[in-house]
């Protein structure tokens, strides 16, 4: 037994037999009275971690993220522990012994549910609920959880079931001989022809219904991208260049999307509100225009399963011409989000993409996390999209970012072809524009396309460079 902890001679006798409380996660209600204007009461949870690598510092940061995950799934949290161990045991999670504490700790906390800060297996799973007596969930289906709570469009709620069902697919369990609804032959009520035999089990059909069910979903979401793939297209084809907002939840991206474009999205102080990805039209300081996306917040181990359900939303990340990395200022480990969301980018393909880090939230920082950051980071500029600070460097810095459209042209547009004047200004960069007596005299930069409809028009001599 000795053998699991000496690869790590640094854990002591003392911190691996005890089980270490997280101060200041109790969100207990203090009057009863509060009680009866809700509508359903909370769940009571109990928060376990195990500190197996790492400080722990960084293990407390991510048990009070959990418990903030579990309030905004609507839950009550009464307590959070963690263990320290060499690593996680693959019978309970947390070893035999502290499963037993666990289990007279949920009992005296008059808990429900018991929330583990990382991923189970099937076995874990069902050992854990064995000892503790209550519902045991883990990281994942909370995530799981929040994101069926919070998905509001067709699309995003399809793609939350995917993630569910691929989650609870190999979680299925049996529930013993008596119960397993054999459908073979006479003994089965005579099914008749085509039931006869050895059946399948209520185990079996499940997994097939499930299966059957994934398979659908599937084919669902596929159709429904496709309409923003011909957006997509479209915005291509008249060469709009794009930037998407990336970044950690709750770290201000619909913030940051709303002063920059007046989108008027829906912002509040909660994990994942935004799911549905929102595409706003933007201009840079000299008038050019561009899109700005705001999409899904990452997470610090957030489930393979969104990952792939949400690919097809994602691929916006990936086919963008610039991402804004918005990073919480204020966070008590900003580097862990950054580190995050660049794991998420490298896995939907989007690496390769020009990246601009933007640390938000800069009213509420920490200066001396700051000052790290800006080492860290260099080139990263720092905003608060609440008091507007810091917002007029990012813009030129966006301008600078993106991509230059390549056809410059000067003439005379007839006042009949007011419509590519327009054109030129939504979709082009307009130097300068002037009505004289037989139209407009434009000078701008736009798309190849546009440039020779404006140069079939224009009445003087035409002036174009690349």
């Amino acid at each position: 037994m000795s053998t699991v902890f000496d690869e790590q001679p640094d854990l002591d006798l003392e911190e691996r037999h005890a089980l270490r409380r997280v101060p200041g996660l109790s969100t207990e209600l203090q009057d009863v009275s509060e009680v009866e204007y809700r509508e359903l009461r909370l769940e009571r949870v109990v928060l376990i971690g195990v500190w197996a690598e790492g400080s722990l510092a960084s293990t407390e940061n991510s048990l009070r993220e959990l418990s903030r995950l579990a309030e905004t799934a609507g839950s009550e949290v009464l307590d959070g522990l963690i263990q320290r161990r060499g690593r996680v045991d693959a019978a309970t999670y947390v070893g035999s012994g502290k499963a037993r504490e666990l289990a007279d700790i949920v009992a005296a906390a008059d808990a429900d549910t018991v929330i583990c800060d990382g991923e189970l297996t099937p076995s874990q799973l069902r050992n854990l609920e064995g000892v503790v007596r209550v519902k045991v969930i883990d990281r994942t289906a909370l995530i799981l959880d929040i994101f069926a709570q919070h998905a509001r469009s067709r699309e995003g709620k399809a793609q939350v079931e995917l993630a569910q069902l691929q989650y609870m697919l190999p979680r299925l369990r049996g529930w013993g001989e008596s119960l397993s609804r054999q459908a073979g032959g006479r003994v089965a009520g005579g099914g008749g022809i085509g039931t006869r035999g050895p059946g399948e089990t209520k185990l079996e059909t499940d997994r097939r219904r499930l299966r059957a069910r994934i398979a659908r979903l599937q084919r669902d979401i596929t159709g429904m991208s496709t309409g923003r793939r011909v957006q997509r297209g479209r915005r291509s084809r008249r060469v709009v260049p794009s930037a998407v907002i990336a970044g950690y939840t709750n770290a201000g991206k619909s913030s940051l999307l709303n002063v920059l474009t007046g989108a008027g999205v829906l912002v509040e102080d909660a994990l994942f509100v935004t799911l549905d990805p929102a595409v706003r039209r933007a201009v840079t300081p000299s008038g050019r225009a561009y899109t700005l996306t705001d999409t899904v917040g990452f997470v610090r181990h957030l489930p393979h399963q969104l990952v792939e359900a949400f690919r097809s939303t994602l691929e916006e990340t990936a086919e963008a011409d610039l991402i804004l990395h918005v990073v919480d200022g204020s966070d008590a480990e900003p580097e862990a989000q950054i580190a995050a969301v660049r794991g998420v980018l490298a896995e939907i393909g989007a690496a390769h993409v020009p990246e601009l880090v933007v640390v938000n939230k800069i009213d509420t920082a920490d200066p001396v996390v700051l000052h790290g950051l800006r080492a860290r980071e260099p080139g990263s500029l720092s905003v608060s999209a609440k008091t507007g600070a810091g917002l007029a460097a990012l813009r030129d810095a966006i301008e600078a970012a993106l991509p230059r459209l390549d056809v410059q042209i000067k003439g005379t547009v007839p006042y009949s072809r007011g419509d590519l004047v327009a054109r030129a200004h939504a979709e082009g960069e307009v130097l300068s524009a002037e009505h004289v007596a037989d139209g407009t005299l434009l000078e701008a930069r736009v798309p190849p396309g546009l440039a020779a409809q404006l140069m079939a028009v224009l009445d003087d001599r035409v002036q174009v460079q690349a």
